[in-house]
């Protein structure tokens, strides 16, 4: 099974899990006390024009290549960093907000951490390494269950960068395509769930 796959997978269970228990209404809360206002919605802005943006142009392509790793280009769909990916992280972790302030020093430390680790093993840095090195590297860290000891704090950092990663690529056009996904569009009329599916649910 290739990578895209399993994220796709990961990505439907996850939106079937509301599904399964509703919330209650003091767990539906948010937990903290607020921090300002948002910005308008309605309007386009430029990178950078809400907050200063936090990633350096090498710490921007090395996210560039981590992306790809995760989301590679395929006959279907680009890869993540062809569809805004990099910006859409480099946002996130520059925002004021508390997950994005949560989020921060583990994605900056974890970017840090691969050029350590390059350096340490090949010499030279993440950016510089032939593919085959990259995945080695990738390999020890893509399972925080399975990292070694030494490793466990990059791996929560690969799996944050992975989430946000996917999460991203998956909402913009080329990412719903790639799903099959066909929610938004208008209907003339509507017959209902397939047969087949009903079927395979037991529910026909």
């Amino acid at each position: 099974m290739d990578r895209r796959t399993t994220i796709k997978w990961v990505l439907a269970a996850g939106a079937a899990w509301p599904l399964i228990e509703a919330p209650t209404a003091a767990a539906a809360r948010p937990a903290t006390a607020g921090y300002g206002t948002d910005p308008s919605l309605t309007r386009d802005y430029r990178p950078g024009e809400l907050w200063p943006l936090t990633f350096t142009p090498g710490q921007r392509r090395l996210v560039a290549i981590l992306a790809d790793i995760i989301v590679p280009a395929d006959p279907h769909s680009p890869a993540a960093s062809a569809v805004g990916v990099v910006d859409f992280i480099d946002e996130w972790v520059s925002a004021p907000y508390p997950q994005s302030r949560r989020d921060r020093p583990l994605l900056l430390e974890g970017l840090a951490w691969l050029d350590a680790e390059s350096s340490r093993r090949f010499g030279m840095e993440f950016a510089a390494l032939a593919a085959h090195q990259e995945l080695l590297i990738c390999d020890d860290i893509c399972a925080p269950a399975r990292a070694a000891e030494a490793h466990r704090a990059a791996a929560r950092f690969f799996a944050r960068f992975r989430d946000l990663t996917a999460g991203a690529f998956y909402s913009t056009l080329a990412g719903r395509e790639d799903l099959g996904y066909i929610g938004n569009v208008p209907l003339t009329h509507f017959e209902g769930p397939p047969a087949a599916l009903l079927a395979k649910l037991n529910l026909s």
